[in-house]
């Protein structure tokens, strides 16, 4: 079974610890991640992409590999290329994580209340 952190709601998490990976161990590896996704920022915006809410998902499995769902703020960003890279490198750093898979989805689409409020300070988008 996975653990999963998903993201319906900025900056929320649900760890599922019915794998075979202690609880405590979910939830260390669970902030980890998303401590390291919170240094990854969009090059045009001055927010991080977990508080943009551009990850909808992160799967722990059992063996360790981390699955992770993003979008983009429009199929057109000129980030397309580099950002789920990013994401990559970003989570892989983390102590104790196998291989890292990053796939980009497009539903739900990306809309501007799916940012944090913090998000919305630094973007002063009020």
């Amino acid at each position: 079974m996975n653990d999963t952190i998903q993201t319906a709601e900025p900056a929320a998490l649900k760890f599922d610890t019915q794998s075979a990976l202690p609880p405590e161990e979910t939830e260390r590896l669970g902030i980890d991640i998303v401590a390291a996704l919170k240094t990854v920022f969009d090059p045009e915006i001055p927010a991080d992409i977990y508080e943009l809410g551009l990850i909808y998902k992160v799967d722990i499995k059992d063996d360790r590999s981390v699955d992770v769902q993003m979008t983009l703020t429009t199929p057109n960003c000129p980030a397309a290329g580099e950002l789920p890279t990013m994401v990559e490198n970003a989570v892989a750093s983390v102590a104790g994580v196998g291989p890292v898979s990053v796939a980009v989805v497009w539903e739900p689409s990306w809309t501007p209340d799916r940012m944090s409020d913090e998000a919305r300070l630094v973007l002063n988008m009020w």
